[in-house]
């Protein structure tokens, strides 16, 4: 069993708490972080572009000139794709970027982030996230103290912190049901409560 040391909002050690091999004590894959943040990317994508075909453009009814006696190729609409102001050809259409990705893989890729945190010491774990009040500054001075750098914090259903790190450039909070590879290693410092550690082993762990 790894261990993991636990703070408290002075960033003083306090102790200490087992987790699981499996899921903070994995070799490190980096190839995989590549996999699952280009998956995730593309789910994200809006995929609405769109043009218009022949048969959506305005205008074009009436037959641009007579069929024969002009010495000119015949045309039908003077709104076909080779006309200006015509319609496109073959466009992008609104569609879905989504693809499937094996759990295997995802779920591979956030233990390696999580045990990758945890080697370069940028992993802080605390009791509880209890502010006590919606105090801006009170939390931007706890995680000046918890983290170097930016800071992901992941907690539970903690709306007072939520609204206390909502204008804190540095500071994102995020529920642990929207846990992410993409946030995870996006930011330097990742914060999390005691609680969340075990529901994301419980989530991780085989």
């Amino acid at each position: 069993m790894a261990m993991l040391p636990l703070y408290n909002l002075n960033r003083e050690e306090i102790g200490s708490i087992e987790v699981s091999d499996q899921v903070f004590g994995v070799e490190v894959r980096r190839h995989l972080f590549y996999e699952v943040i280009k998956w995730q990317l593309a789910g994200r994508r809006a995929g609405n572009a769109c043009t218009k075909g022949r048969s959506e453009v305005q205008g074009g009814g009436k037959k641009p000139y007579r069929q024969k006696g002009t010495d000119r190729a015949r045309q039908g609409s003077s709104r076909a794709p080779n006309h200006v102001g015509g319609g496109t050809v073959h466009g992008p259409r609104p569609r879905s970027y989504r693809y499937k990705l094996n759990k295997r893989i995802r779920v591979g890729a956030m233990c390696s982030a999580l045990s990758l945190k945890l080697g370069e010491g940028k992993l802080v774990v605390v009791p509880d996230l209890d502010l006590g009040e919606v105090k801006t500054q009170k939390a931007a001075q706890v995680f000046q103290r918890l983290a170097s750098g930016n800071a992901l914090v992941i907690d539970g259903d903690n709306r007072i912190l939520e609204l206390s790190t909502r204008n804190l450039p540095r500071v994102k909070f995020l529920h642990i049901d929207g846990l992410n590879l993409f946030d995870v290693l996006r930011y330097d410092t990742l914060v999390l409560s005691e609680p969340v550690v075990r529901r994301i082993e419980g989530r991780l762990a085989k």
